[in-house]
């Protein structure tokens, strides 16, 4: 998916078999978004509900009805300022974090706060989390990233400082139990989450990371950088496995395929250049360090919808739920609750903001 400058709208790009398996099952974060153009009161507790963690019918795994369709809903707001990155967390639930210095765990069907936390100095960077412990992370321009817990105190349980500039990239790993986090300070950290503890530390000249996403069930991190380059990194004392050649614009955002196999990236563009989504393949995990990652582009071509979000501003951040759902932060108009619709042709839909 990819926001075009000129439109300034999302739209929904299908491609191969392979590619289209990715975009259904994508994590949480799936791709941060550079361009965009252009809240009544809900029934439910602002505590956390006890079937928070249930699937919601009509919404989290399905379309929304046609009354969803026909009338878009305006939710209590999640954030007082510009959101720059959410999080799928659970059904129903999603993190987030913005300008306002809060990170927030919201019920996007009820349209309810479940909890707010504050612990940053400056504005909140980029979310991330650990939904079976239900531990939250956010990085922040200052150079921390604190850890919190769902169920827990309002405190941050865990900081993580020794970046020297605003922290640009998080990712966590449910089977290794660290934390990967990257800044414009050029470096690339990982942590133990328990401790918080850095464990190692690499610095590479220009590599101003953009995003991070670990591959899952393996000791690799994909990430991206302002040095137009995807590296491959091997968390087994930090070193580059593979660089990809350095691309025609700035790489903004990656992530993986729940199998491991491919990779998505996105890139910024200008005066109808650039604004790429990319598919690349993962298969060099089996023969490091001799392979190469082969690459196939999505092109305007096949672009089947497009939603338009008005006054949305920059779209900044966009996360998964589930098969039929989208979250996409923007920086005017809060959080937005897409559908994909798949009557009469694949669709994109907006449910509500937030």
């Amino acid at each position: 998916m990819w926001a075009n400058k000129e439109t300034k709208s999302l739209s929904l790009i299908p491609s191969c078999p392979h590619a289209r398996d990715l975009g259904n099952r994508l994590r949480a974060s799936l791709l941060p978004l550079r361009w965009g153009k252009g809240r009544a009161k809900s029934p439910c507790a602002t505590e956390l509900p006890p079937d928070a963690g249930r699937r919601s019918e009509g919404v989290s795994g399905s379309e929304p009805p046609p009354t969803a369709r026909a009338t878009l809903q305006h939710r209590p707001p999640a954030h007082d300022d510009a959101v720059a990155s959410v999080a799928f967390l659970a059904p129903d639930l999603c993190v987030s974090g913005g300008k306002d210095k809060a990170v927030v765990v919201y019920n996007w069907h009820c349209g309810t706060v479940v909890r707010t936390f504050r612990g940053h100095e400056r504005e909140v960077t980029k979310v991330s989390c650990l939904p079976e412990p239900s531990w939250l992370f956010s990085a922040s321009r200052d150079k921390t990233v604190l850890m919190w817990g769902l169920h827990g105190a309002d405190g941050a349980a865990q900081c993580f400082s020794g970046h020297d500039l605003v922290v640009t990239g998080l990712a966590v790993s449910p089977v290794f139990q660290q934390l990967c986090t990257g800044s414009r300070d050029n470096c690339v950290c990982t942590w133990d989450i328990e401790t918080g503890v850095c464990l190692n530390r690499a610095l590479i000249s220009r590599n101003l990371v953009t995003h991070l996403c670990w591959v899952p069930g393996e000791p690799y991190i994909i990430q991206t950088s302002e040095d137009k380059t995807i590296r491959l990194w091997d968390t087994r004392g930090l070193q580059v496995a593979h660089a990809c050649p350095p691309q025609q614009h700035i790489q903004t955002a990656c992530d993986v395929s729940t199998d491991g196999r491919y990779c998505l990236s996105g890139s910024h563009g200008c005066s109808g250049e650039g604004g790429e989504a990319t598919v690349s393949s993962l298969d060099i995990l089996n023969r490091l360090p001799k392979a190469k990652a082969g690459t196939g582009k999505m092109g305007e071509r096949a672009c089947v919808s497009t939603a338009c979000l008005d006054g949305a501003g920059p779209l900044v951040s966009l996360a998964a739920c589930g098969k039929a759902t989208l979250l996409c932060a923007s920086t005017n108009a809060g959080i937005h609750l897409l559908s994909i619709r798949s009557a009469n042709g694949l669709g994109l839909q907006e449910v509500a903001t937030f």
